[in-house]
């Protein structure tokens, strides 16, 4: 085979163009040897063209290799990914397998300068196989990104939680101190009339300093790094300042809404920590928020929940803004103090007994909520409950069943357990004293 490509060549390279000679192409098969007479040649069609020699090496291992997107709706290649596909044309050369020849065309050029390249048999390479085993062994596993604690978002290592650092400098201007923070990342689509089903990555972001400033943006692209990118960016550009209480917590407790999603925010105290939707927890953690409770009724989309809470931050009010606002003393009852009244902030000119409404709001929650209520879920009795036997238990229990808080105070109040008529007849004492007593008396 190798000989007759030779040959064929060394025919081309003698071949020259002849304007009074006529040059007959050997697929014309004439049936008159005679070419001044009328002949009429029959034309032998030959396919050039293949499947094989039309689309790439890429495209024809993909066919092999993947299921199409029919397939994958009736339920074909599940077990097939990126972490399970070998490709085995990985590591080879064209031309060149265990027979290590130099082949012209093939593997190396017909013509080198003015010389004609001949076929040559190179040294053989014993570690050829072993190189392409070893290879092929390390493709197919597949091996997970490794995060630190610290690192990890909501759920492993995807990217919702997950901090992407300060957002890019703007000329001189640099976010020193600035963090930003994934809240979501999906795969949108959107249908053109040209272009058809357009996919694309849309990525949810917030972006703050940990000192009252934050703010947050959407961002969308064809690669997920330049949605990030993008929403990080425009966060930036669109931050708000939060009002915080003693740099700990929000100003007071307040109701907000966006579309059917419900926050309650309660302010709370240093020590006790963020409990609500890891959402509302992450873009705490980026603001400076340190100490809140938040409970979400209704839809638990991320971009509404985001957009009520910052709705909710944005419209709060000082302490001074609420004294003023109603002409009344802001005063504060929490039990860390013992419910001891702590007077927050007072207004210039306080309302007068008589100058109070009759529907006046004293309750802060009311004030705080709008005339909001938490929804408070009613929980199903025990089965036991109707139960006859359950009855007749209750029934005995009715005649003891206060006594503990009874004597609790009574301790309380006069040091020891006794009657109410102890005061007319002293002989009502307690008949059996405690351990405690006994061992004291004992003692002394």
């Amino acid at each position: 085979m190798a000989k007759q490509l030779l040959d064929i060549t060394k025919v081309f390279q003698k071949l020259t163009l002849n304007s009074t000679r006529l040059v007959t192409s050997p697929l014309l098969r004439l049936h008159d040897t005679n070419v001044e007479k009328n002949a009429f040649p029959t034309i032998i069609s030959i396919r050039n063209t293949s499947f094989f020699n039309k689309l790439p090496a890429d495209h024809l291992w993909k066919g092999v290799t993947t299921v199409s997107n029919a397939g994958k709706k009736r339920g074909r290649g599940k077990t097939i990914s990126k972490k399970n596909i070998k490709d085995l044309n990985r590591g080879q050369s064209l031309g060149m397998g265990k027979a290590n020849m130099v082949w012209p065309g093939l593997s190396a050029p017909i013509i080198r300068g003015r010389e004609l390249v001949q076929q040559q048999k190179l040294p053989e390479d014993p570690e050829r196989e072993k190189k392409l085993i070893e290879l092929r062994n390390t493709m197919g596993t597949f091996r997970p990104t490794k995060l630190s604690p610290m690192e990890r978002g909501w759920s492993g290592s995807k990217m919702p939680g997950r901090s992407i650092g300060a957002p890019d400098p703007i000329g001189e201007e640099t976010f020193e101190g600035f963090d930003t923070r994934v809240l979501e990342l999906k795969i949108v689509f959107n249908m053109k009339g040209n272009f058809g089903r357009k996919r694309r990555n849309a990525a949810l972001v917030v972006v703050g300093n940990g000192r009252g400033l934050g703010g947050f943006a959407m961002g969308r692209a064809q690669e997920p790094k330049n949605a990030l990118r993008k929403a990080k960016n425009r966060a930036a550009q669109k931050l708000v300042h939060i009002k915080l209480f003693k740099d700990h917590t929000v100003c007071h407790h307040f109701f907000t809404q966006f579309g059917s999603t419900k926050i309650y925010v309660w302010q709370k105290p240093e020590g006790y920590g963020l409990r609500c939707h890891r959402a509302i927890k992450t873009i705490c953690e980026v603001i400076g928020i340190k100490n809140l409770h938040a409970k979400v009724e209704g839809s638990t989309n991320v971009n509404h929940i985001m957009k009520a809470f910052f709705l909710g931050l944005v419209q709060q009010k000082t302490p001074e803004q609420m004294a003023e606002e109603q002409g009344l003393h802001l005063v504060q009852f929490c039990p860390e103090s013992n419910n001891f009244p702590n007077v927050i902030a007072s207004p210039t000119e306080c309302k007068e007994e008589k100058d109070l409404v009759r529907n006046e709001t004293f309750d802060f929650n009311h004030y705080c909520f709008g005339g909001k209520v938490v929804l408070q879920k009613k929980h199903p009795a025990p089965f036991y409950t109707k139960l006859d036997s359950y009855m007749e238990h209750l029934r005995r229990c009715e005649r003891r069943r206060n006594h503990d808080e009874v004597k609790l105070n009574l301790r309380s109040e006069y040091g020891e357990i006794r009657s109410f008529l102890t005061d007319q007849h002293p002989e009502c004492v307690q008949f059996k004293k405690l351990k405690e007593e006994e061992t004291q008396e004992a003692e002394t």
